[in-house]
Protein backbone atom coordinates (compact mmCIF):
# COMPACT_ATOMS: atom_id res chain seq x y z
CA UNK A 1 0.00 0.00 0.00
CA UNK A 2 2.61 2.07 0.60
CA UNK A 3 5.12 1.74 -1.69
CA UNK A 4 1.90 2.35 -3.97
CA UNK A 5 1.29 5.44 -2.74
CA UNK A 6 4.91 6.53 -3.38
CA UNK A 7 4.84 5.54 -7.01
CA UNK A 8 1.44 7.56 -7.36
CA UNK A 9 3.15 10.66 -5.48
CA UNK A 10 6.37 10.40 -7.97
CA UNK A 11 4.29 10.63 -10.63
CA UNK A 12 2.64 13.38 -9.98
CA UNK A 13 5.89 14.94 -9.14
CA UNK A 14 7.11 13.97 -12.58
CA UNK A 15 4.10 15.37 -14.64
CA UNK A 16 3.57 18.35 -12.60
CA UNK A 17 7.73 19.31 -13.67
CA UNK A 18 7.00 18.46 -17.28
CA UNK A 19 4.29 21.60 -17.06
CA UNK A 20 6.07 24.16 -14.92
CA UNK A 21 9.05 24.68 -17.32
CA UNK A 22 12.25 26.14 -16.46
CA UNK A 23 12.41 29.03 -13.70
CA UNK A 24 14.91 31.43 -14.60
CA UNK A 25 15.95 33.92 -12.45
CA UNK A 26 15.08 38.10 -12.59
CA UNK A 27 17.38 40.94 -12.01
CA UNK A 28 16.57 43.29 -9.07
CA UNK A 29 15.76 46.67 -9.69
CA UNK A 30 17.90 49.28 -8.23
CA UNK A 31 15.33 50.22 -5.17
CA UNK A 32 15.83 46.71 -4.13
CA UNK A 33 19.58 46.83 -4.63
CA UNK A 34 19.28 49.80 -2.11
CA UNK A 35 17.83 48.21 0.19
CA UNK A 36 19.62 45.52 0.64
CA UNK A 37 22.56 45.18 2.98
CA UNK A 38 26.18 46.44 2.64
CA UNK A 39 28.54 43.90 2.36
CA UNK A 40 30.83 45.74 4.78
CA UNK A 41 28.86 45.65 7.63
CA UNK A 42 30.30 44.92 10.62
CA UNK A 43 29.03 41.13 12.38
CA UNK A 44 26.67 41.33 15.36
CA UNK A 45 28.48 41.92 18.39
CA UNK A 46 27.88 38.53 20.62
CA UNK A 47 26.29 38.81 24.12
CA UNK A 48 28.41 37.29 26.77
CA UNK A 49 26.24 34.84 28.22
CA UNK A 50 24.24 36.17 31.71
CA UNK A 51 26.36 35.33 34.84
CA UNK A 52 24.06 33.30 37.70
CA UNK A 53 25.41 33.92 41.20
CA UNK A 54 24.45 30.57 43.16
CA UNK A 55 24.11 31.00 46.94
CA UNK A 56 23.54 28.05 48.61
CA UNK A 57 20.43 27.21 50.01
CA UNK A 58 21.48 25.69 53.73
CA UNK A 59 24.33 25.78 56.10
CA UNK A 60 25.66 23.53 58.03
CA UNK A 61 24.34 24.36 61.60
CA UNK A 62 21.08 25.01 60.14
CA UNK A 63 20.84 28.37 60.39
CA UNK A 64 21.70 30.97 57.45
CA UNK A 65 21.63 34.87 58.53
CA UNK A 66 20.30 37.09 56.03
CA UNK A 67 22.99 39.29 56.54
CA UNK A 68 26.70 39.13 57.54
CA UNK A 69 26.36 39.28 61.48
CA UNK A 70 29.96 40.18 61.82
CA UNK A 71 32.83 38.61 63.59
CA UNK A 72 31.57 38.92 67.00
CA UNK A 73 27.84 37.49 66.28
CA UNK A 74 26.65 35.64 68.73
CA UNK A 75 23.57 33.24 67.92
CA UNK A 76 20.38 33.23 70.69
CA UNK A 77 17.85 30.63 70.54
CA UNK A 78 14.87 30.36 72.59
CA UNK A 79 13.41 27.06 73.30
CA UNK A 80 9.60 26.00 73.65
CA UNK A 81 6.94 23.97 73.11
CA UNK A 82 4.08 24.51 71.38
CA UNK A 83 0.97 22.58 70.53
CA UNK A 84 0.05 21.52 66.40
CA UNK A 85 -2.92 20.79 65.38
CA UNK A 86 -2.96 17.50 63.40
CA UNK A 87 -5.67 15.42 61.47
CA UNK A 88 -5.20 12.41 64.23
CA UNK A 89 -5.13 15.06 66.95
CA UNK A 90 -3.38 18.04 68.89
CA UNK A 91 0.08 17.18 69.94
CA UNK A 92 3.00 18.74 71.72
CA UNK A 93 6.04 19.70 69.32
CA UNK A 94 9.41 21.52 70.64
CA UNK A 95 9.69 24.35 68.18
CA UNK A 96 13.15 26.47 68.38
CA UNK A 97 13.71 30.66 67.18
CA UNK A 98 17.07 31.60 66.57
CA UNK A 99 18.92 34.74 65.84
CA UNK A 100 21.97 36.79 65.80
CA UNK A 101 23.30 39.45 68.16
CA UNK A 102 25.99 41.23 68.88
CA UNK A 103 28.62 40.18 71.05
Amino acid sequence: MRAGTAVLVLLCMGLFSQFCGSAEAQTAGPEVRLAQALPDAPPPRKRPPARLRVTPYYSPDGVYPRYNPGPDAVRECNATYVQEFRPSGTVIVPHMSCYWRRG
